[in-house]
């Protein structure tokens, strides 16, 4: 009898366990960021989950297991013990809603191309991906050009110009030792894979990047990446930047000559070009570095898919707010006019002739652009300090960028788009 009441002690210390832990994502969510990084975990450790697409917020169902919990409570992610009767009440939700229960398999194989040097502007992903506690591996240039990037799944852009013109900053910044610093490691690398100037080495690393995708991996960029690396796989075969510090283009017909067919989503830009000129084409529609023709910043809005039909696109967006503040980056937004009828808009300004965050296939593959630098810093200027994630747990814009980070994970299951 003694040792029945004992026993009977001892399970009533200890805190009961359900089948399962739910991760909302809508208001309850105590650290949006981190709930991504504790799913990640997961995957990482061989736990299958699941991404609820449009239920609370696009909430994540993971097993109860001691670690899991123990793992959210030091990141402060909260989560909603659930038993099996519970679960079914779920389920019965999202098969009458527009929602839907995407099975997560494994987690990405991650690439971050950065450059070795620190430069005076920071990365929103790379911040995003540290505090959210998810692992990713560094690469540039040399790592493009001369290993196998099928050991990675998905690989982000860091604000990089794709066109050789360090995003014309050699106006403002020529004398200032990081931009000397980046010139010299570029030119030293062109001439180590035998390239006769840096716009070369950086098209040559474009379409490097064209390939990854077209044999199934994903390509994920913001701010002037996105804009740079169509402008560089459209020129490969044109001298869009004449190896100049100016930009002053060497073909006049360059225009014309632009193989827009190679590109993931733009089409039929104009370039700019000549001293003085610091926008790159009409790709994007803010335009912040001309400020003759800078516009103000508004709002933009989500766009809601079928969760059961467009699961790709759901999951991209899937978020506790609909719309967002927006915010300025190198290439802040893209130009409708430019975009290519294959490309899906996940987000846009209403009744704006630019849309803010785009996504399509390409060949086996697929990419994403999210236009703008920093989603918490609307004015991010170079030299500015790095956002303190910390302080913005639950930020709707940063958790579009993570979105992607998981996106992969479903990759193995059909999808309709």
């Amino acid at each position: 009898m003694l040792n029945r009441l004992l026993g009977l002690a001892l399970c009533l210390a200890l805190p009961l366990r359900a089948q399962h832990l739910l991760v909302p994502m809508d208001d309850a969510q105590s650290n949006h960021l981190k709930a991504y990084g504790l799913t990640f975990g997961a995957l990482t450790d061989g736990v299958r989950s699941e991404w609820l697409l449009n239920f609370r917020g696009g909430s994540f169902l993971l097993p109860d297991l001691p670690g899991l919990r123990r793992a959210a409570l030091l990141a402060g992610v909260a989560t909603e013990p659930i038993d099996d009767a519970r679960l079914v009440d779920i389920r019965r939700q999202i098969a009458d809603g527009n929602m839907d229960a995407v099975p997560l398999d494994k987690a990405p194989r991650i690439a971050v191309y950065t450059p070795p040097q620190s430069m005076p502007w920071d990365d929103a992903v790379t911040l995003a991906l540290t505090y959210a506690g998810i692992p990713y591996t560094n690469i540039f240039d040399d790592d493009v050009l001369s290993t196998d990037l099928s050991q990675f799944d998905w690989i982000h852009l860091h604000h990089e110009d794709f066109t050789g013109q360090q995003h014309k900053l050699y106006l403002g910044f020529r004398d200032a030792p990081w931009f000397q610093q980046a010139r010299d490691r570029d030119l030293q690398m062109a001439r180590k894979h035998n390239l006769p100037d840096v716009p070369t080495l950086k098209k040559t690393v474009a379409d490097r990047l064209r390939g990854f995708v077209d044999r199934g991996g994903f390509l994920f960029a913001m701010c002037g990446a996105t804009e740079t690396i169509e402008l560089a796989i459209a020129a490969l075969n044109v001298d869009i930047a004449g190896g100049s510090t100016d930009g002053t283009p060497m073909d006049a017909d360059a225009d014309s000559k632009m193989a827009w067919d190679r590109t993931f989503a733009t089409e039929n830009a104009r370039l700019e070009f000549g001293a003085g000129v610091n926008a790159m084409s009409d790709i994007d529609g803010h335009q912040v570095n001309v400020p003759s023709r800078r516009q103000p910043l508004g709002t933009f809005t989500l766009f809601g898919f079928s969760a059961k039909f467009d699961p790709v696109a759901t999951m991209l967006v899937q978020n506790h707010r609909n719309v967002l503040r927006d915010y300025y980056g190198v290439t802040t937004s893209f130009t409708r006019r430019t975009l290519k009828s294959s490309v899906t808009v996940l987000a846009h300004e209403e009744g704006a002739p630019w849309v803010k965050y785009i996504h399509g296939g390409y060949g086996r593959g697929s990419f994403t652009y999210l236009g703008g630098h920093d989603p918490e810093d609307p004015q991010h200027a170079i030299g500015a300090p790095p956002t303190d994630l910390a302080l913005h747990p639950n930020s709707p814009g940063y958790r579009l960028i993570l979105n992607n980070v998981l996106f992969p994970a479903a990759r193995k299951r059909p999808l309709k788009t």
